[in-house]
């Protein structure tokens, strides 16, 4: 947030200027503290240079000498009688600077020294809010000693909780919680502390606001539940939480229409799934329309398609997650499903680029040859989804269980004709894995 990189070229270009000015800092000071020169700065100040002088940036002395981040430094300033509360031409306070930079040796100093603890920044911001989220638990119980005001909101409508919670600082959210801070609070854009807590991406922070009984059943932006929240940030164990506890529904559907056994099952955590399925989750439940707003962005585009109604077995397969798929199909998942797109669980492991979940699903559903609305093959999708490291792989699997090469799809376009034309590494790679395979099912130029 600071101009650190210009602050020896500007302190030595103000120098020369300074020592034109009677009420300005001697010429040796700015030098000395961009430099991080605690004997240069002793030197300045003894012979009169002024602790509270304005360097470039409208920075005092002592907002300087906190970014140096040098605490004998600051403590050197504050004893000749730097003020601790000036504000920079941006409106920061040396007590903010520090607490951006989370020193607690030096916000202790310009606390020793009365700093302000409620003098914000100019979006409102206060020192609390800032050491909430970078500081030491310690400093804020100081803080708060002082008469720092836990309940203090910015512009955005954040608190110390918040801050404290959107890095999942434990310790400082339950001395906020104990001083009174409000667990529901909500930002302008509609998020809680538990959101925050949530995105962290820290269970404990979490767990921390459920136990004191944050509101589970509040919707923030585009209505999105604390659960499809946790699901979106792949914060697995925040969602288990909120699950144990009955505070989800479980056959809501998110803004990408999945239900939340299709969101675990996509990001492959076979523990949420098993206690999805045991809380009564719908093993055939389809995705579809969803009762959460899109708000798009400019650099976002635009929502994405709606999908064919597909059930988590389909999910599982398309994104390689083998475990999952045994739990969904252990739990009465139907294997034979097949999509409006005439997908099935065979042709959604095609795009896995997982050879185990090929293999998974044509165990279930055992037709290498099965095709989709348009007449592509597994093959056809392997062939279609240009070169990665398993394909190889794939291709022997599906040549393992029958694949033929010479199925045309709608567009009369066969396996053996794709690979002919398609790039150099997918075609090596299919020649490999069908190369003991007899004609005429190999129809593929080999000059």
């Amino acid at each position: 947030m600071r101009k650190a990189a210009a602050l020896l070229l500007a302190a030595t270009a103000m120098a020369s200027a300074a020592s034109a000015e009677p009420a300005g800092p001697a010429p040796d000071l700015p030098r000395a503290i961009a430099a991080d020169d605690l004997s240069g700065a002793k030197a300045g100040l003894a012979t009169g240079a002024n602790p509270n002088a304005v360097f470039g940036y409208g920075e005092s002395a002592l907002a300087r000498a906190v970014e140096t981040q040098d605490a004998a430094l600051v403590d050197l300033l504050l004893s000749h009688g730097a003020k601790p509360d000036t504000k920079d031409s941006e409106g920061f306070t040396p007590l903010i600077l520090a607490c951006e930079r989370g020193n607690v040796e030096i916000v202790s100093a310009l606390l020793d020294a009365k700093a302000n603890v409620n003098t914000p920044m100019p979006d409102g911001t206060t020192p609390l809010a800032i050491c909430a989220r970078f500081s030491k638990t310690e400093t804020v119980s100081r803080m708060l000693a002082m008469g720092a005001k836990p309940g203090s909101a910015d512009a955005r409508g954040q608190t110390p909780l918040m801050w404290a919670a959107s890095t999942g600082n434990v310790e400082t959210m339950a001395l906020l919680l104990k001083a009174d801070a409000q667990i529901d609070r909500t930002t302008e854009a509609g998020f809680t502390p538990l959101f925050f807590a949530i995105k962290s991406g820290v269970p404990e922070a979490a767990q921390l606001l459920l136990d004191a009984g944050a509101d589970t059943a509040h919707r923030g932006p585009e209505n999105t539940s604390a659960l499809q929240l946790a699901l979106y940030q792949k914060n697995w164990k925040a969602a288990a939480m909120l699950i144990e506890r009955g505070a989800a529904d479980l056959a809501e559907r998110d803004r990408n229409g999945n239900q939340p056994l299709h969101a675990a099952a996509a990001g492959g955590d076979s523990e949420l799934v098993a206690l999805l399925l045991a809380k009564g989750a719908d093993a055939n439940g389809l995705t579809g329309p969803s009762r959460i707003t899109w708000v798009t962005e400019a650099n976002l585009g635009v929502p994405p398609p709606p999908v064919p109604p597909t059930p988590p077995l389909l999910t599982a397969a398309e994104h390689g997650r083998t475990d999952v798929m045994k739990l969904l199909a252990d739990a009465g998942a139907d294997k034979a499903f097949v999509a409006e797109n005439g997908t099935n669980v065979v042709l959604a492991a095609a795009h896995s680029h997982s050879p185990a979940s090929l293999e998974r699903a044509l165990s279930l559903a055992p037709d290498a040859n099965v095709a989709d609305a348009q007449g592509n093959t597994p093959l056809h999708v392997l062939l279609m989804g240009g070169f990665h490291s398993d394909l190889q792989a794939m291709f022997r699997v599906l040549a393992d269980h029958g694949a033929r090469t010479d199925i045309p799809n709608k567009k009369d376009m066969t396996a053996a004709q794709f690979a002919e034309k398609g790039l150099t590494t997918v075609r090596e790679a299919y020649q490999h894995a069908f190369a003991d395979t007899p004609s005429p099912m190999v129809a593929v130029s080999h000059d």
